[in-house]
């Protein structure tokens, strides 16, 4: 912990340095939170979650992230585990909510090509085009259903079919679920067999998820692969613990030992995240 008369200076010009950061940069530090804003509500928009005074919870956020910053700095006197923990917890829960809003959009997706079906055989029995979208509201699983839910419900409000479809594709943002958008707009606006055309898509929405499964089957050692790639390293410094202690704490205790081990928790997480994005390829 810095208690000397140096340390505690060099604590006071770099908050010093970070004010008049601050000051100078108002106008882009606004610029910035508002993108993060936007990007935050766009995803908790996707999973329908409501939060109200978004920016102040995304002030607190930063300002918790500072605290923790300036706790690990002084408490154990390392700067660079300080700023390595700010980093992960900047980019952590926005890459948790990534990965939420990504596993709805892909539940939404599977059961797409379901809800298509349903939708041709309801249209084929002779029901409307709003009668089938309420039984797609009422028999759907979760989260589809939702979706179909807000769909009848603004349409029954008064609100156009095409401005409710665009908006709940503009919230999935799915290519699948803009050619069943278009479909039923097309049949709603001109006419037309909509039950064959829905079938069709969901043919190819089908053969589209197949394709999506055996890619994922074929690469699931290498994703494992990389995985246990990534923490093979821990490992292997647990191992140099009994083997060399003396170096391995001089990587705890010397300022260039802690560069070189968050220089290689960086590398290593960069890696894994490359490695992932290689082995899901869009299809």
């Amino acid at each position: 912990m810095p208690s000397d008369p140096e340390n505690w200076l060099s604590c006071l010009l770099m908050g010093s340095a970070v004010a008049g950061a601050a000051y100078c940069g108002g106008g882009y530090f606004a610029e910035g939170l508002d993108w993060i804003g936007r990007d935050v509500a766009d995803k908790l928009r996707r999973l329908r979650v409501t939060v109200n005074n978004l920016r102040q919870w995304l002030i607190a956020w930063l300002v918790a992230i500072a605290v923790a910053f300036l706790g690990l700095w002084l408490g154990f006197g390392t700067i660079v585990f300080a700023a390595l923990a700010a980093v992960f917890l900047a980019c952590g829960p926005w890459y948790l909510l990534r990965r939420m809003a990504e596993r709805h959009r892909q539940k939404i997706e599977d059961q797409l090509a379901d809800a298509m079906v349903a939708l041709a055989n309801a249209v084929r029995a002779g029901l409307s085009l709003a009668q089938s979208l309420e039984i797609l509201a009422a028999q759907c699983p979760r989260p589809i259903n939702a979706e179909f839910h807000q769909i009848v419900a603004e349409y029954k409000l008064g609100k156009p079919l095409a401005r409710t479809l665009n908006e709940a594709n503009g919230r999935l943002r799915s290519e699948n679920f803009a050619l069943f958008a278009a479909a039923l707009l097309a049949s709603h606006e001109s006419g037309g067999r909509l039950n064959e055309t829905v079938e069709r898509i969901a043919q190819s929405v089908l053969e589209l998820q197949r394709l999506d499964r055996k890619i994922k089957a074929e690469t699931a050692q290498a994703r494992k692969s990389a995985i246990y790639m990534a923490l093979a390293p821990v490992f292997i410094l647990i191992a140099y613990c009994f083997v060399d202690p003396d170096n391995v704490q001089r990587l705890f205790t010397t300022t260039i030992g802690q560069f070189l081990l968050a220089a290689s928790l960086v590398l290593n997480v960069i890696a894994y995240f490359w490695a992932r994005v290689i082995l899901n390829p869009d299809i």
